[in-house]
């Protein structure tokens, strides 16, 4: 007998269909919850679960006793009770890497679109506005030769490191939970603690992992000692950011402008305070997506499924203890 598998929200078809030549396939919207009679008995039965964004706790595990192992279509996993998941033998796999490069275009896009107010003039000249010549009031800000502050330098901050300094001659600083000579090197990256680079970049860029050190990183202290013309860019996580004081730094003009692909509540309240000010470029989570990185991701995650459900440590294992312990 086949084993079971759920896939549910962004998993791409080709994905799919190499699941589903080996495996009892039951594809779900990503909208379902544990009310749902239909995904709650499918989730019973299941031996593996692919998708994105699921939040998989002790109360989600309760309802899943052969589960053997998670695969999340991300490079993000704050969704999943590592701890929880190990606790019962889960394997729990990510996929980094193969997101990289599309991801840092999209932020470092992001911060391009900010700087030189690219939504607000395009909606200027459709609208007819644009009459006569620009005037200072309209006017952006300089990307080239500024200092770029980067939080957390993974994979994809190393990626906008490389874009602002090979491409834009900027000045790169970076905040990490540990030094990386090896970017220090190629880009003549400077150290700074936390503190330090907030006050001396011109555009800070918050790229960390969603953790419990991490939330809230940036507060009403933090946006107090940017520059008055710095830009903010979060592309890692809302909870990353208390909003609350983000809107309060904009409004007043402790910072000049946010650019943001990231919220606390997604897809964003329509109402939310964030989308009312003029001096914010927003995006609805599109870090990764285009469709050839999306194809992507999701035959990475069915690969890290596969080779769990066939017994094998997969290329990107999150918890090493739960595969360990089963054995």
């Amino acid at each position: 007998m086949k084993q079971k598998v759920i896939a549910y929200g962004r998993v791409r078809e080709e994905a799919q269909e190499q699941l589903r030549a080996k495996y009892d396939l039951h594809v779900f919207s990503g909208e379902e919850d544990l009310n749902d009679k239909a995904f709650t008995e499918a989730l019973a039965e299941a031996d593996g679960i692919i998708g994105l964004g699921m939040q998989v706790d002790a109360d989600f595990l309760a309802h899943a006793p052969k589960l053997k192992g998670i695969s999340n279509v991300s490079v993000g996993y704050d969704n999943l009770d590592l701890e929880e998941l190990t606790k019962r033998g889960i394997a729990a796999t990510n996929t980094p890497g193969v997101l990289n490069d599309t991801t840092a275009d999209a932020i470092f896009g992001l911060l391009l679109a900010t700087a030189r107010r690219i939504p607000e003039l395009d909606r200027y000249v459709k609208v007819g506005n644009w009459k006569s010549g620009l005037s200072d009031s309209k006017f952006g800000i300089d990307v080239h030769h500024r200092k770029l502050g980067i939080i957390g330098m993974g994979r994809i901050g190393e990626a906008i490191a490389k874009r602002g300094y090979g491409g834009f001659d900027m000045e790169i600083l970076y905040h990490n939970r540990s030094r990386k000579p090896e970017v220090e090197e190629k880009y003549e990256a400077a150290y700074r603690e936390l503190d330090d680079l907030l006050q001396e970049a011109d555009y800070v860029c918050l790229m960390t992992p969603l953790t419990p050190d991490t939330r809230h990183l940036m507060g009403r202290e933090q946006f107090k000692r940017m520059k008055e013309d710095a830009i903010f860019v979060n592309g890692s996580r809302g909870e990353t950011v208390d909003e609350d004081a983000l809107v309060e730094a904009l409004q007043q003009g402790e910072i000049l402008a946010a650019g943001l692909d990231v919220f606390q509540e997604e897809p964003v309240p329509a109402d939310h305070p964030l989308l009312q000010l003029e001096n914010t470029v927003t995006t609805p989570h599109i870090g990764s997506a285009t469709g050839a990185t999306e194809d992507k991701m999701s035959l990475l995650a069915s690969q890290n499924l596969d080779a769990v459900l066939q017994g094998r440590r997969p290329p990107n294992l999150l918890n090493e203890a739960a595969m360990r312990d089963n054995k």
